[in-house]
């Protein structure tokens, strides 16, 4: 890791030392504000078809190197301001001493995201998800990281783990969709532009559409209901602009890897009110993974409907479609302490050739914002998700086949298949009223809401599943095989017979298999529903350099039990949930914060409600943060560091009671905890150099426990490091003009999983990219995993382990119109 980083600094070093050597026709400007005429640093300028724009310096002035002659078209953005256009021909005598002045935008800022994010960097100003306004990042008293769509374009990245990385304190925990680590908490929840998303898919979501991943540190209940202690993953899409850009690229590579995208934003009238963002795309690829890989399908429209400058509609449509298989995982040999991780290659995978997995998710979102006065203003958004799966798979059932007398047989797997058809409906509701007014010396900007989520799983849900071992009379199967009552199986060459042939790791066999020949039982998903209710209030209170956050959320969750039957029990659970933070900015580059917050996730109705079975009443899962920081901006405010120190607590733990008389009795004791610090850099070192880098400290394990050997215990898949950095810096000499690079790294310590005597390795991967642009074309070539490194992202145990992909490329030609 240390010589991998070491070189990186010494090529961003070289790269930096060679930047003030430029020749040629140049080409230079100020800009300034058209209200009262003082320059404006920190606008983002460009010239299309060349890549890396320049930033305006403290006096508003910018400078581009080495141009040649011709027609050249100039836009200056900047956050607040309307963008702008300018044509100029060189050579010109009017080229070094332009002057821009640019207007005040009218959305400056928004209380729904409805107007696309027009930054063109690694850094992103401001964000919805801390506050539930557009606040800006330094000015939230919690941590939030993010990546933006211009690295997940400059990576070539296509689904939400690819990038992931790029995000301190986040790791893969399997291959499956919203599944990772977050400050070592395991988390599962997700959010889509500040709502509940369903997150029942097992195929990781897709990127063409997204503008920036933010992530959430910590508990987010005081805003978004029952959450992760670790953090909130949320996914913010792409919005319309009120400035033609519009795009398509093409990728091919390793794994006969075949893509196709587009993005076409801009408005539809003259008037600017009616604004539309169109995001297409399409992969066929396979994967270094036997059996895996498939076709994935976006298609994503946006529209923008600004009639006044006191009322904002956008709506969203989202499809998007995968056809694939369902990744189990790799297995190896054996189950004790010392077993060989390479006994099987990093490509192995358990399965049938006529296995898929068949998914849709289509949602729409619904936002709209009004302004009664320049004061207040209502805001409501919904989202309706529709998820819908159809699969069959040959899987393992976590375990070894076995002999006759109970021996395990470390070579080979039991079997079992499934076949499923489920749809799972979410609905999510959010208004709120927001309120600014001052008291005295003391801003105010308050905020009142109320949030609706509803799930439900219909009618139709249902399993076909062929499992265990046949009966003595071979017409029928028993789900798991005991020794001690042999005669009641089918025993042959001393061994009882599967219903499904067991999986021989020594000799795999892919061949298409008919579920038809097993002993399969039929049975109903059951039919679910839960609904939550929440009202909240926030405060967001500015006393010169000082700000506060006050918040509170009363939670009312209701899960019911046997729905839409005879027996039908609506299952009550609800929390008060506090969040406070303050932030101090003594100089305007540097702001410090300090927060507490409490995170609420109910226990489940079948749990709570049956309490004859496992005893309780059982209290929600609770957790409480104290995070401090630091958020720092350099560089006219192109270049933020932001580093955070946390304590995190989560109780009310369910364990087994131990009751010989009941062994599903549970009681309510444990704790764990994790505590560390991160750090995270985004932006331009020079307005030709942008890196983003990350760093983590975590430690995460059992506090308390009923069994005292667990105490002390690491929580699986939770490093104790990990880090990365990824730099693009674009040449500026003539002789290399349009010529860009690309490099970075990524470390991960080692880390536990749910077996006591395994633990995955660490593991340093590298990355390069090359990129030339042309007119308006751009050419990229991506090679991830340089030295070819053998890992592991993840892992259950022997039964589950989650490689990640060895070397591979990807190159891809864009043009933009």
């Amino acid at each position: 890791m240390k010589n991998v980083f070491t070189s990186l600094l010494i090529i961003l070093f070289a790269a930096t030392c060679q930047y003030g050597y430029s020749q040629g026709t140049s080409l230079s400007g100020h800009v300034i504000s058209a209200v009262n005429q003082q320059p404006l640093p920190g606008v983002t300028v460009r010239i299309l078809g060349i890549p890396n724009g320049r930033v305006t310096d403290e006096n508003g002035r910018f400078s581009f190197e080495g141009l040649a002659n011709g027609q050249y078209t100039l836009t200056f953005s900047y956050l607040g301001y309307e963008s702008s256009r300018l044509q100029i021909s060189l050579p010109s005598p009017t080229s070094e001493r332009l002057s821009v002045a640019l207007s005040s935008s009218q959305n400056q800022l928004q209380a729904v995201e409805i107007i696309g994010r027009k930054e063109q960097t690694y850094k992103n100003t401001s964000s919805f998800s801390g506050t539930k306004t557009e606040t800006p990042i330094k000015f939230v008293p919690q941590a939030i990281s993010y990546v933006t769509k211009e690295v997940i374009d400059d990576q070539q990245a296509f689904k939400t783990s690819d990038v992931l990385k790029n995000i301190s304190g986040v790791n893969v925990f399997s291959f499956y969709n919203n599944d990772f680590t977050l400050r070592g908490f395991r988390a599962g929840n997700a959010l889509i532009n500040g709502l509940r998303d369903a997150t029942n898919s097992w195929s990781q979501s897709l990127l063409p559409n997204v503008e920036r991943i933010e992530v959430i540190k910590g508990p987010a209940s005081a805003l978004f209901a029952n959450t992760d202690p670790g953090g909130t993953v949320n996914t913010v899409t792409k919005k319309p602009l009120d400035v033609d850009r519009k795009s398509v690229s093409f990728a091919t590579g390793s794994y006969n890897t075949y893509r196709m995208t587009g993005d076409f934003t801009g408005p539809m009238n003259n008037e600017k009110t009616l604004l539309y963002r169109l995001n297409l795309a399409y992969q066929n690829g396979q994967s270094f993974r036997v059996l895996q890989g498939g076709e994935d399908m976006v298609i994503a429209p946006s529209i923008s409907f600004i009639p006044t400058d006191r009322t904002q509609v956008n709506v969203d449509f989202v499809y998007s479609k995968t056809k694939s298989r369902l990744d189990r995982g790799q297995p190896i040999f054996g189950a004790t302490a010392g077993t060989d991780l390479y006994s099987t290659p990093i490509s192995f995978a358990i399965g049938k050739e006529n296995d898929y997995a068949n998914e849709l998710s289509l949602y729409t979102t619904a936002s709209l914002q009004h302004k009664f006065t320049d004061r207040i203003s209502f805001n409501a958004s919904y989202m309706k998700f529709l998820y819908d799966e159809d699969l069959l798979e040959h899987r393992t059932s976590n375990q070894y086949a076995v002999d006759a007398d109970g021996a395990e047989i470390p070579t080979q797997m039991e079997m079992q298949t499934i076949r499923r058809k489920r749809k799972n409906y979410n609905d999510n509701i959010t208004l709120y009223l927001v309120n600014d007014f001052t008291t005295g010396p003391l801003t105010h900007k308050l905020l009142v809401g109320y949030d609706y989520i509803q799930n439900v799983s219909p009618v139709g849900g249902s399993n076909y599943n062929a499992r265990g071992y046949r009966n003595a009379s071979n017409t029928g199967a028993i789900n798991s095989y005991d020794p001690e009552n042999r005669d009641l199986y089918l025993i042959q060459g001393n061994r009882p017979v599967p219903n499904v042939p067991h999986f021989d790791l020594t000799n795999p066999d892919y061949s298409i298999s008919e579920i038809s020949g097993y002993f399969n039982v039929s049975s109903a998903q059951a039919v679910t529903k839960y609904f939550v209710n929440g009202v909240y209030v926030q405060d967001q209170i500015t006393w010169g350099p000082i700000q506060a956050l006050l918040a509170v959320r009363q939670e009312f969750y209701t899960d019911i039990l046997n729905y839409q039957k005879e027996n039908e029990e609506e299952v009550q659970q609800q929390a008060f949930i506090p969040r406070f933070g303050l932030v101090y900015t003594p100089i305007e580059p540097i702001s410090l914060y300090v927060t507490y917050a409490q995170g609420y996730q109910p226990q489940g109705a079948g749990t709570v409600g049956d309490p004859d079975r496992f005893g309780g009443p059982f209290d929600p899962l609770t957790s409480t943060m104290y995070e401090g920081g630091a958020k720092m901006e350099f560089l006219n405010k192109q270049l933020a560091i932001n580093t955070a120190i946390y304590h995190i607590e989560q109780n009310n733990i369910l364990i087994n009671a131990n009751d010989p008389g009941n062994p599903d009795r549970l009681r309510q004791l444990g704790q764990q905890r994790s505590r560390g610090v991160e750090l995270d850099v985004y932006g331009q070192l020079l307005p030709n150099l942008s890196v983003t880098a990350n760093f983590a400290i975590n430690e995460t394990m059992i506090t308390e426990s009923d069994n005292a050997d667990e105490v002390g215990n690491i929580l699986p898949n939770a490093p104790k490091h990990q880090g990365g950095i990824w730099a693009k810096y674009t040449f500026t000499i003539p002789a290399l003009n349009g010529i860009g690079i690309g490099a970075g790294a990524n470390y991960v310590s080692t880390r536990t999983t749910f077996s006591e005597v395994l633990t995955l390795p660490s593991y340093t991967v590298a990355d390069a990219a090359l990129y030339y642009t042309i007119d308006k074309f751009r050419l990229s070539a991506n090679l991830n995993n340089i030295f070819n490194k053998t890992h592991w992202v993840g892992g259950y145990d022997f039964n589950r382990l989650f490689p990640g992909t060895p070397r591979n490329f990807l190159v891809g030609v864009g043009y933009t119109f």
